[in-house]
């Protein structure tokens, strides 16, 4: 079965909220080699008018990909994972991430083009809070490989 083409405009709604804690911020900034204070202490990322621990740029890739997961399980997408390679990521901040963040995510399919027997997908990740205030915006290409 190959990618079906019709996913173009379909909207993935928002799953479960994802709460952002303190220790995630931190698990995540030492595994990415973030070295600011400000990930990992509370007074240093008040200092620089934070409620909390800020989380580094790319945190917001967690949120997405659970996002991207309703995608690649859905049967009507035609995805094998096990034969998707992840093209580009590319992220949008409307503003930081930080600890005690409640965070959604709704994933929009923008493009579905065929490259050879393969295809590249792009989707779209709006990530906000639970009430609504915009957080960042992804953009994910994948490339699903044809079967050999």
């Amino acid at each position: 079965m190959g990618i079906n083409p019709d996913l173009v405009g379909r909207i993935y709604p928002a799953g479960q909220s994802y709460q952002v804690g303190r220790e995630k911020i931190r698990e995540f900034a030492t595994a990415v080699k973030a070295t600011s204070p400000a990930h990992f202490d509370v007074e240093a990322a008040r200092k620089l008018g934070f409620n909390d621990v800020v989380a580094p740029p790319t945190f917001a890739i967690i949120i997405a990909q659970r996002a991207d997961a309703q995608l690649i399980a859905d049967p009507a997408s035609g995805i094998d994972f096990s034969r998707v390679v992840h093209a580009d990521q590319r992220f949008t901040h409307h503003r930081p991430i930080v600890a005690g963040d409640e965070l959604l995510a709704e994933l929009y399919v923008d493009q579905v083009r065929e490259m050879g027997a393969g295809a590249m997908i792009t989707t779209r990740a709006e990530i906000t809070t639970v009430s609504g205030d915009k957080i960042a915006t992804t953009t994910s290409s994948l490339l699903v490989r044809a079967e050999d």
